[in-house]
């Protein structure tokens, strides 16, 4: 196993000096040669004359290599990265909700959660019929409770129920209500 190890290391040797090459040349031509640009022939009045920059192409001032891209980008780091809050700033966001919860009124209690069209239970409307019998407009549940009702002739019959005999019934046992 150690001739194995032994021998990863000068197979790596080579793609890795291939691209390390590469890599060189790429930064060397940007900056050693900059691009050239073509100069008109003198007028008849013995001063050059200026081309007009086309849309397209980068004044003569700016080098568009690898090296003026990155140079832009550390110029402007803050534009890389999204804003951050400060400690202290994310800390008071969360006693804001902390305390928002705890003025909130919670409540204790039993409402069926009606079965939707999908077939899952609205626990947001049974939230709301016991936030509404407690004298609040609305709520939220924070916790649920799930049945199996049978009938009772599935029951007094000794054996087990049949799914059909049955039904599943969800409660909103406690919500925050506002």
């Amino acid at each position: 196993m150690s001739d194995r190890i032994g021998n990863l290391i000068p197979r790596m040797r080579l793609p890795f000096a291939i691209a390390m090459v590469v890599v060189s040349a790429m930064v060397m031509s940007d900056l050693a040669w900059p691009q050239a640009t073509v100069q008109p022939a003198p007028s008849a009045q013995g001063a050059p004359v200026q081309p007009a920059p086309e849309h397209g192409e980068p004044s003569p001032k700016e080098n568009p290599g690898l090296i003026n891209e990155i140079g832009k980008l550390l110029e402007k780091p803050g534009s890389l990265l999204p804003t951050l809050k400060s400690p202290k700033e994310t800390i008071d966001d969360a006693a804001d909700a902390l305390a928002r919860l705890t003025k909130s009124p919670g409540v204790k209690g039993r409402a069926v959660c009606p079965v939707a069209a999908n077939g899952a239970p609205d626990c947001k409307a049974g939230a709301d019929k016991l936030c509404q019998s407690k004298g609040f407009k609305e709520g939220n549940s924070l916790d649920v409770d799930t049945t199996r009702n049978c009938s009772a002739r599935a029951l007094l019959s000794g054996r087990k129920p049949e799914e059909s005999e049955c039904r599943t019934e969800t409660y909103v046992t406690r919500a925050v209500c506002q």
